[in-house]
């Protein structure tokens, strides 16, 4: 008869690998070998997100003054007042670039480009345009080269009201932090490390809005110009879709406002009853001069 001892120690070997198993399992990860908290490069590099650039942020400051009193240098060299160059009249979009960055810079100044052909607001009628540059070294024939090629972009003429500027560290540095922009200088790769964004000035110089990004929403983009300018550009049409929109300052979006909605609905049915009334009361008045 053949032995059984191999067979029952294949058993036993077996039995002791499952209460192994189901004795780790019960174990916290800490307690296993090699176990604790995952190395921060593993999760790192696991994320969708970059670890973040200690000092580059966007700190918002809502409805307060950019200093208009800052001078800096337009495409042609000539020193100009920051203030001097806002209509008082129509909204700004603002963006703080540099003309050496080898990416970033060019995808923000790209989709602005991309959302102002398509906002069915004309620059220079609605809204105006600036952008400084937050590196001290850039020259005044820099701004002209891009100035130049993002108008002709648009389709633009020389003269249209998109302003390309250059200044000291201590003015930009000033504009910069009013508007929130808090950027870095990498000596190692020589670059600048900043956010994406582009900011909404009122016509007298106050931040409205914030977009954020490379790549952002077109009516998102157009509710915040006629938000900033508070009525004063734009079509009648436009000011009534403004109404049923409101800013969420959750997701810094515009979202669909039911009461905008629901008071434009009261208007139109006022309106149709008064319409109605008149109509019928103009019919009696015939009535009554015929008899």
């Amino acid at each position: 008869m053949p032995s059984l001892l191999p067979n029952t120690s294949a058993r036993s070997a077996g039995l002791l690998a499952a209460l192994v198993l189901v004795f780790a399992s019960a174990l916290p990860a800490s307690a296993l070998p090699g176990g604790g908290r995952t190395p921060r490069a593993i999760v790192e590099a696991d994320s969708d997100l970059p670890p973040p650039i200690s000092g580059v942020d966007v700190q918002e400051h809502l409805g307060e003054p950019i200093p208009l009193e800052t001078r800096f240098l337009d495409s042609s060299g000539e020193e100009v007042r920051l203030g001097t160059l806002l209509s008082k009249t129509r909204p700004t979009l603002l963006t703080l670039v540099y003309y050496e960055c080898p990416m970033l810079c060019s995808l923000v100044l790209n989709e602005q480009v991309r959302v102002m052909r398509d906002l069915g607001l004309e620059l220079g009628k609605d809204y105006e345009a600036l952008t400084v540059s937050i590196d001290p070294k850039d020259t005044p024939g820099q701004s002209s080269e891009r100035r130049r090629k993002y108008l002709q972009s648009m389709g633009k003429p020389e003269t249209a009201p998109w302003h390309f500027l250059t200044g000291t560290d201590e003015n930009i540095r000033k504009l910069a932090d009013a508007v929130g922009f808090q950027y870095t200088y990498e000596p190692s790769t020589k670059q600048y490390a900043h956010p994406a964004v582009v900011t909404v000035l009122t016509p007298e110089g106050s931040i409205s809005r914030y977009l954020y990004g490379t790549s952002f929403d077109r009516q998102n983009a157009k509710l915040a110009l006629l938000e900033a300018a508070g009525g004063r550009v734009g079509t009648s049409v436009d000011r009534i879709v403004m109404s049923c929109f409101k800013y969420d300052t959750a997701t810094r979006r515009y979202g669909f406002y039911i009461f905008g909605f629901i008071r434009l609905g009261s208007l139109a049915v006022f309106g149709a009853l008064a319409t109605m009334l008149i109509y019928f009361w103009r019919r009696e008045l015939k009535k009554g001069a015929t008899t």
